[in-house]
């Protein structure tokens, strides 16, 4: 299972140097899930603007490339931030995303609600030669009315298991992405995902 952390002015050693994240004034909780990939550095915190929440969210897949060529699957995730529900002239909340892939549309929740959790399907480290190391593969997100939102499917890594539930909404995203390598490299992009409660 995942891990909740209690967060009231900043999230403090995200990437180990102690830094605090400005969260918009907002109080906050993280929600995790544990089968992250291990590569990479925690990027920043993007939040939805305050009094708004996350009701869609949209995916950044690279599509299978072949079999000599360098594959990283899932790149990036958007929230879709709105009040009340109401998509439109919303906001997208996007933490560091990968440099390769497309972004998918939006997938929204219906009925006006908005997210309260998510699970990760990660490709386990292989550690094998030539083998292609590719980390988090798709995104599953529950919706407060149970609904889930899936990302582009994968036949590659397995599902973690589901995060801790927001008891209201999430509200913000922080990502951890491998950084692109460059030739001769294997380039894995998106590893791991948190989310902010409010």
């Amino acid at each position: 299972g995942g891990r909740v952390l209690l967060l009231l002015v900043g999230l403090a050693g995200a990437t180990g140097q102690g830094q605090e994240w400005d969260l918009g004034g907002r109080d906050a909780s993280v929600i995790t899930v544990s089968n992250g990939g291990p590569w990479g550095d925690w990027a920043w915190p993007e939040m939805c603007p305050k009094g708004s929440y996350a009701s869609g969210v949209s995916f950044k897949v690279e599509v299978p490339q072949g079999v000599m060529e360098d594959d990283t699957a899932l790149n990036g995730i958007r929230l879709h931030c709105s009040r009340g529900g109401d998509p439109s002239g919303g906001y997208a909340a996007e933490s560091q995303s990968g440099r390769w892939g497309r972004w998918s549309e939006v997938h929204w929740c219906p009925h006006r609600g908005h997210l309260v959790g998510f699970e990760l399907q990660v490709q386990a480290p292989q550690h094998k030669l030539l083998s292609d190391e590719v980390a988090a593969t798709s995104a599953r997100f529950a919706c407060s009315d149970g609904h889930v939102l899936e990302g582009p499917g994968s036949a590659w890594g397995q599902w973690g298991g589901w995060s801790p539930q927001c008891s209201r909404a999430v509200c913000g995203i922080q990502t951890r992405q491998d950084p692109a390598w460059g030739l001769k490299r294997d380039d894995t992009a998106l590893n791991d995902l948190r989310l902010f409660c409010c």
